[in-house]
């Protein structure tokens, strides 16, 4: 490996961020490590021996494979063909992974949509997603807000674990007259983008394309510049946006759609040279470019509450007493974030550090500040799985006028 004509993505190879699913081996029934690509941009999932992640994680760009064989006593071979598995399903930093990029994109800008990917998780038909939705809106109770509703906060949670939650929101927009647009601004949980990440181009769903706003997205390019689609492929495989999708769709199939990932603006960005947009600028001029824009905006934040337990880090299960401190936690900054202004509300979870993970605030926060709503919850929900291994938390809510 130490050869010269070795690429040097392969010589000191670097990994990036990856996904770990567990895999059954057909022969000896061993649970593998499957490693992939969380972009999406390569289905190859790299199966690996548990013991091996130790390895896996020491590929930081910075030695080289004969140097981490060296001081981990691991066959250089063994190693070598590793990093050569990795590059080839896009897991390494350098030329594979930018060319799986690139053609995932070529691809997903010729068929003028980003895929179905998680929007099938209703259903895969147009039959079947409708019939689930439908099914889901039967079984929630009419919120009885008496008043306009500007748009929810629903969480971005499988059909299991959000199901009533979703239900509970989007029964908050049964009825009303379809908008002219919606925008869904959601949180980007596997790509790289340091900042809001756009895209110009349609939505997939098992119910037909939900078409871009092309107004509104060219006001706010002019706003902003390519800043705001330079990592447009982080929403290939973005399940927060995807989801939403589909229930926009089935209410308000002729609206057209704003999208947009948005980080936690309590945290820097790891760029702070204006190479890419931030959330609070972000905000102000979304704000804008809707009143240019004019006609009716539904909002949604796709959102999800804590995430709490040893897959998140936790040392330890999430037993009652830990359960309990979690739930208060949560509706006590529910609390806030519906009684006070948004940006006391995120001041208040600054300060507590987000102990449980909220993995939406960039989003909640937007919302309010760009509809200038205030918003009432109405329905709040803990999922936790029988090992008591993963608690993750979530609400719906409605945005009204101020």
């Amino acid at each position: 490996m130490s050869d010269s004509a070795t690429p040097d993505h392969l010589l000191r190879p670097h990994v990036r961020p990856f996904q770990t699913v567990p895999v059954p081996h057909k022969e000896s029934g061993q649970v593998l490590a499957g490693l992939r690509n969380p972009s999406g941009i390569s289905p190859a999932l790299v199966g690996i021996h548990p013991q091996m992640l130790p390895l896996v994680t020491m590929l930081q760009g910075e030695r080289t494979v004969d140097e981490i064989a060296a001081a981990t006593k691991a066959p250089p071979e063994v190693l070598k063909n590793l990093v050569d598995r990795l590059d080839e399903a896009g897991l390494l930093w350098g030329p594979t992974m930018e060319r799986l990029e690139r053609e995932a994109m070529t691809a997903i800008r010729e068929n003028g949509a980003m895929p179905i990917g998680a929007a099938a998780a209703f259903g895969d038909t147009a039959e079947a997603a409708a019939a689930a939705l439908t099914e889901l809106l039967a079984t929630a109770d009419d919120p009885e807000l008496g008043t306009a509703v500007l748009g929810i906060v629903a969480p971005h949670l499988d059909r299991q674990r959000g199901g009533e939650n979703y239900a509970a929101a989007y029964k908050a927009l049964v009825g009303l007259q379809p908008p002219d647009r919606v925008v869904i601004l959601g949180t980007n949980h596997f790509g790289l983008g340091d900042g809001v990440v756009m895209t110009r181009l349609a939505f997939e769903t098992p119910l037909g394309r939900l078409e871009p706003d092309a107004a509104v997205l060219g006001t706010l390019e002019r706003t902003f510049g390519d800043r705001l689609f330079k990592d447009e492929i982080d929403l290939l495989a973005e399940h927060s946006i995807q989801l939403h999708s589909t229930w926009v769709r089935h209410l308000f199939p002729s609206a057209k759609v704003v999208a947009a990932l948005l980080p936690d603006p309590t945290r820097p960005m790891i760029d702070e040279s204006g190479a890419r947009v931030a959330t609070r600028e972000f905000a102000d001029g979304l704000r804008k470019a809707l009143a240019e824009a004019g006609g009716t905006t539904i909002f949604i934040a796709s959102a999800d509450l804590s995430h709490v337990g040893l897959p998140f880090g936790d040392q330890a299960a999430v037993d009652e007493d830990r359960a309990g401190q979690v739930e208060a936690h949560d509706r006590a900054m529910l609390a806030s974030y519906c009684a006070n202004d948004p940006d006391t509300f995120l001041s208040e979870m600054a300060g507590h550090r987000n102990p449980t993970r909220w993995c939406s605030l960039g989003n909640m926060w937007a919302v309010r500040t760009a509809s200038g709503g205030t918003a009432e919850l109405l329905q709040y929900r803990v999922s936790l799985d029988e090992k008591r291994t993963t608690l993750v938390s979530s609400a719906a809510m409605a945005l009204l006028p101020a």
